[in-house]
């Protein structure tokens, strides 16, 4: 017989610091319970390839992207995984650097994911700029449905 996880859906969730984000886990969580998804709990750390840089700062480039990863894990990720975990919902983590909608929906279709869930604000407190860039692109150009949690 089949390994059970490998017959559930995946769920992307876009998480971040925010009380939005820590929502949309736990509304992902419920609905992972009763649908039997895997979530994929999902860190998005700004950044673009095209910046202009001096030959110092590329040097320190890829150190400074290691430290961003590993802070992001500990101060959200592992905040974010323990609801899964306690919600017994089989989930994995990445920190990806990248343009937030753009990285979530690739993320969509690399794991097959059948949903993409997101807070409607995110840490930044520019409630209208987060919810015009991150969400609203996601609800424009996503190949799958995306829920967008208050």
């Amino acid at each position: 017989m089949p390994d059970r996880e490998a017959r559930m859906d995946t769920v992307v969730v876009g998480v971040d610091n925010s009380d939005a984000s820590t929502r949309a886990v736990e509304f992902a969580v419920d609905r992972a319970q009763r649908n039997s998804w895997k979530v994929v709990l999902v860190h998005v750390i700004p950044w673009t390839p095209y910046s202009f840089q001096t030959p110092t700062e590329n040097e320190h480039r890829h150190r400074e992207k290691e430290r961003e990863v590993a802070a992001a894990t500990e101060q959200v990720l592992v905040p974010m995984a323990e609801i899964a975990e306690r919600g017994g919902v089989p989930h994995t983590e990445m920190v990806r650097h990248g343009k937030p909608s753009e990285t979530l929906s690739d993320i969509a279709g690399d794991t097959k994911a059948v949903h993409i869930i997101v807070g409607r604000t995110g840490d930044s407190g520019l409630r209208e700029a987060v919810f015009g860039s991150v969400a609203s692109r996601l609800v424009q150009h996503a190949h799958v449905p995306v829920t967008v949690v208050p």
